[in-house]
């Protein structure tokens, strides 16, 4: 617990540090969409398959150069994360159908959705004044406390398992996963932001391929402990065979799993924050204040994981572990294909119907669809591995 919160103080403190040469933002979107709009209108009515390329282009561009740049994207994420992410869709969709030279009605309809939600955004979440000193204290915390949540609930379900297991001299390895997570999330934060201006597709990009990484490490943890688990319940698992089962491969995709999960949102928070300190009427004495809140709260769900994961049966410890892991798995295929389309690596046909539930990561894509019904595939084909590999005599109760 104590190394954690050290851990986050200094994360902190290098996040201050690395707030420099940052981008204004704006939450006066009235010029922004004005500017979208204006240009769009003339890229969909000169639009023909032939020209498809040049029009996706400068979807791409209206995304990246002006609802990005201007600091929309940010803010808007701030007050309504899910709609910032169905216009960020939106863009994703024109992009794409306009690449592979789709008809010209259906460029008009997704233009006719994605301008509804731009004009949305102007007249429901548009200020002109700035967020006073409370607003921005509460838009600090949650873009801690936001983009901490899912990092902080992978790590404390390890260190969890690991002290469940009478291993706790091995939770170091986590705790180091997170320490060069926490650092290079600052070198990347400075090279996004100073090197290449922290705008673009290939930020979406890496974030998108982290996400994908983790996933597929998550998986393979998830399975893992669940095949440990089922030993555990029909043999006498003594300490001897642990020390087989936490080998230096299991205990380096543990502590690589600690770094990815830290590591995928920590260079975005950083940018967010150097964002944020860069707005007109910031306050650092707010964001400073929200900043630790959410650091508190973080600890706090830290703690309860620890605190849950001792009252716990043995079993239904594991078993749970597993679900959280496979979970956060399926959260981070869906997310990050959905960052590949926005930066253009992945093309984008939307599914009318399908709702879009983002604490899921479920999108309404045939992408992200399919990616993570991959991963639901690997439940039935993981159950068949394990059972073909199930010890000889599993079928012995446990003795002792």
């Amino acid at each position: 617990m104590k190394k954690s919160f050290l851990l986050m103080l200094i994360w902190l403190l290098c996040l201050a540090g690395s707030a420099m040469a940052v981008q204004q933002v704006t939450e006066d979107y009235g010029p922004v969409v004005a500017e979208i709009t204006a240009r769009a209108e003339t890229a969909v009515a000169n639009y023909q398959p032939a020209n498809g390329v040049m029009v996706g282009n400068e979807f791409s561009r209206l995304y990246f150069d002006v609802f990005e740049t201007a600091g929309m994207e940010f803010t808007l994420s701030l007050k309504d994360n899910a709609f910032m992410l169905e216009i960020e869709s939106g863009f994703s969709q024109i992009t794409s159908q306009a690449m592979r030279g789709a008809p010209k009605e259906d460029i008009e309809k997704s233009w006719a959705e994605l301008k509804k939600n731009l004009d949305y955004a102007v007249e429901h979440y548009s200020n002109r004044d700035g967020t006073g000193f409370w607003g921005q204290v509460v838009q600090s915390f949650f873009i801690l406390f936001r983009e901490g949540m899912e990092a902080m609930l992978v790590v404390a379900a390890l260190v969890a398992y690991l002290r469940r297991s009478g291993f706790p001299d091995k939770i170091k390895v986590i705790w180091y996963g997170v320490g060069v997570a926490l650092v290079a999330s600052v070198g990347m934060a400075w090279l996004l932001g100073v090197l290449i201006n922290a705008s673009g597709a290939s930020q979406e990009a890496l974030e998108g391929g982290t996400m994908l990484l983790a996933a597929v490490v998550l998986v393979y943890v998830s399975y893992w402990l669940t095949a440990k688990r089922s030993a555990d319940r029909w043999q006498a698992f003594i300490k001897d065979q642990m020390d087989e089962a936490l080998s230096k491969g299991s205990l380096l995709a543990l502590g690589f799993i600690a770094f990815l999960a830290v590591f995928r949102e920590g260079a975005e928070t950083i940018l967010f924050y150097q964002a944020l300190m860069g707005g007109t009427t910031a306050n650092n004495k707010a964001i400073w204040i929200g900043m630790l809140g959410a650091a508190g709260g973080l600890l706090i769900i830290y703690l309860l994981v620890r605190l849950l994961s001792v009252r716990l049966p043995y079993g239904m410890f594991f078993a749970a572990t597993a679900v959280l892991l496979f979970g956060m798995a399926f959260v981070f295929v869906g997310q990050g294909i959905m960052e590949l389309q926005v930066s253009g690596l992945v093309p984008t046909n939307r599914i009318d119907g399908l709702p879009m539930i983002t604490w899921l990561g479920i999108f309404p894509t045939l992408e992200t669809l399919l990616g993570q019904l991959a991963v639901l595939a690997m439940l039935p084909i993981g159950w068949l591995v394990m059972k073909f590999r199930a010890p000889k005599n599993a079928h012995q109760p446990v003795t002792g």
